[in-house]
């Protein structure tokens, strides 16, 4: 084809240049600024002339006017017929091109179809059978990237960015693969940036200066990975990121996702593509606190549309024979991790009675695995300390002893106005209307329980019980309403055949930052009792424990703080033998105390008693019996409740008489 075209442009040229040698004219080429031009001019004693110069000659009467017009004449036939060369000489180019083409279209085209063809059949997915048409037709339309890139005008090598992988975009960029997945993928998103959630368009800067991009800069995000399956997130790591929630938000809503570049500023313009949005199939799973949870569902009213499905998960779990293998596992797998030192079974049982004290009943196990994992760690640091090769309950116990004594500042400083009497606290000894209850400092990460003083003064009124706290505005609803449940009891008790003729003044001595709660309600009965009755109480005994208006004890929370706390009060002053904390029996099954505690009570140091009504903790507060009342409403002699029965009678009785005496006066003033 080449030698044809050739040919027919060498006989087209070559007649042209007979006849230009017939006429007496020659082809030359001319500078024309940084080019040069073919100009035909005539030969003149065998060299070439301008026909400008032959007409200044002529002029100067050099040359032959009559020549030099019959010279034109005949370039300007000679001019019209090497423009009609010319353009005759670029169609042949042109044909020859188009020949070239279809050439290389005919020994390439099949070549592309069939493999075209092939990956058609292995892929017959819709989308990629339009993309593998597309990719057809680009490639058969543009043949030259068949060929090595050659330098073009002005170059004297084609640049390496020409030179680079000619079907570079016919690439394939994977933005996910789930190829080696055997089960549904699990994502858990630590960070959850824009880029890391929903992937990015990354820019460079071309060799011009501009910022640029293409399909292969395109990357994935944590979101496209868990496709298919799950997503999970920690809501406030989430919330704590600008723009995230809504982004979020509209993906699960659209179900699907639209990677860009992430510029919020917009401070990288330039050249971008946007490519087509991605289907997401995944469920999302934020975790978070119910406070987090019920702020979304009250400030975004998509939120529940969004999220449907709430689940709650306990802090606790049973304490059981497979909750227990499940704890030994824990233990194992965090030291499988971090490599620390094995546990032997004292230490093994030693974290599941720490986890029975986080989660506050023998009968659960904490769920706070972050908690039960920094004591396996500090445990495994007092192992080494010690020197020894395996962790045992020594250790363990160690180790909540360091972190307690890093944290009990506030401990430390109370128990010091214990010791010095700063606090007025009298664990010896017997005292009519006083009597030590026991509360829970919280410090956050930290509790600790210390007894509190409290008083009782009763006399003759109408009144009824005066919740000194309340006046003062240093009492919480929770306080306010054990007062009124004391209240109904000793209505129930004593009130059924007399009124109440009492003003019984209830105070936490020495407490000025406020009281609630109701578990001192049992001991304020106890105070107001001693006080009626004119019996003394037993100092050594601190009282904790809720009651209802039938006289029945309730359980309440912290009760190991409160037993420590008053045992540690206890040692320091010294102990007696006598001392101890009477306590609902529902929480005898709460009942984890530390080990020092523990063997005061075996050695009968220290005691415990718990309690189901008020009648059993008067008595061991007392030493005198409570007494039943019979049929007829009476209490037998010389039991407290018959003293306090009496008394109330008494004042009642005092009462009216001041009642007359009273009435008697105004009529003697009237008249």
């Amino acid at each position: 084809i080449v030698r044809e075209y050739e040919g027919r442009q060498k006989d087209l040229i070559g007649n042209f240049e007979d006849k230009l040698t017939d006429a007496g004219f020659v082809m030359v080429q001319i500078q024309s600024g940084l080019g040069v031009r073919n100009e035909i001019q005539p030969l003149i004693d065998n060299e070439p002339a301008s026909l400008e110069k032959l007409e200044k000659q002529s002029k100067e009467g050099k040359f032959s006017p009559t020549r030099l017009d019959e010279l034109g004449r005949k370039w300007d036939s000679l001019r019209r017929e090497f423009d009609t060369v010319t353009v005759e000489s670029k169609k042949l180019n042109t044909k020859l091109e188009d020949a070239l083409s279809k050439l290389d279209l005919s020994i390439v085209s099949p070549l592309i179809a069939d493999k075209i063809s092939l990956l058609k059949k292995r892929y017959p997915l819709e989308s990629v059978q339009v993309y593998l048409d597309e990719a057809e037709e680009a490639m058969v339309s543009d043949l030259d990237r068949f060929r090595e890139a050659q330098p073009r005008r002005g170059e004297e090598e084609a640049p390496s960015f020409r030179k680079r992988e000619p079907f570079e975009e016919f690439s394939v960029n994977l933005i996910l693969d789930n190829a080696d997945m055997h089960s549904i993928p699990i994502v858990i998103e630590k960070s959850p940036s824009y880029k890391n959630m929903f992937g990015s368009l990354e820019r460079v800067v071309d060799r011009f200066g501009y910022w640029r991009t293409d399909f292969s800069r395109i990357f994935s995000g944590s979101l496209v990975k868990a496709s298919g399956g799950f997503f999970i997130i920690n809501a406030m790591d989430l919330l704590s990121e600008p723009g995230m929630w809504m982004q979020l938000k509209r993906a699960i809503r659209n179900e699907e996702i639209q990677i860009a570049g992430y510029d919020p500023f917009y401070m990288m313009a330039g050249a971008g593509i946007k490519p087509e949005p991605i289907p997401l199939d995944v469920k999302v799973v934020l975790i978070g606190d119910p406070s987090v949870y019920n702020l979304l569902l009250q400030m975004d009213p998509d939120f529940k549309k969004v999220f449907k499905v709430k689940a709650e998960f306990d802090s606790v779990m049973k304490a059981n024979t497979a909750n227990y293998k499940n704890y030994y596992q824990f233990v194992k797998k965090v030291i499988k991790n971090e490599g620390l030192s094995p546990f032997d079974v004292s230490g093994l049982q030693a974290v599941c009675e720490y986890g029975m004290r986080v989660a506050g009943s023998r009968d659960k196990l904490s769920t706070k695995f972050n908690v039960i994992s920094d004591i396996i760690r500090e445990a495994d640091y007092c192992t080494r300390e010690r020197k020894g090769n395996k962790v045992i309950r020594k250790d363990v116990y160690k180790a909540i002893e360091n972190k307690i004594s890093r944290v009990n500042l506030i401990e430390d400083k109370i128990q010091e106005m214990f010791d010095d009497e700063t606090y007025l606290v009298t664990v010896t000894g017997k005292t009519v209307g006083q009597i030590n209850g026991l509360s829970v400092y919280s410090m956050g990460e930290f509790s600790f329980g210390k007894p509190t003083r409290i008083t009782v003064n009763t006399s003759l009124g109408k009144e009824g019980v005066i919740n000194i706290e309340r006046e003062s505005d240093l009492s919480g609803p929770i306080h306010n309403k054990g007062v009124l449940v004391l209240s109904g009891y000793i209505r129930k008790m004593f009130a059924q055949n007399k009124p109440l003729a009492m003003a019984a003044s209830i105070s936490f001595e020495q407490s000025y930052s406020g009281v609630d709660g109701d578990s001192a309600s049992s001991t304020e009965i106890y105070a107001i009792l001693s006080s009626i009755a004119k019996i003394p109480i037993n100092q050594g005994i601190a009282v904790t424990g809720s009651m209802n208006q039938k006289g029945e004890i309730q359980p309440i929370g912290g009760v190991n703080h409160k037993i420590e706390g008053f045992y540690d009060v206890c040692k320091n002053k010294r102990l007696t033998g006598k001392q101890g904390v009477i306590i609902p029996e529902q929480n005898v099954k709460d009942l984890l105390l530390r080990p020092d505690v523990i063997e005061a009570v075996e050695k009968g140091k220290f005691h415990i008693y718990p309690v189901k009504t008020i009648e059993e903790g008067i008595e061991i507060l007392t030493g005198v019996p409570a007494g039943k009342q019979n049929r007829a409403g009476l209490f037998p002699e010389g039991s407290v409740m018959r003293k306090v029965d009496d008394t109330l009678y008494e004042m009642a009785l005092e009462l009216q008489h001041f009642g007359r005496m009273d009435n008697n006066n105004n009529k003697k003033k009237k008249k």
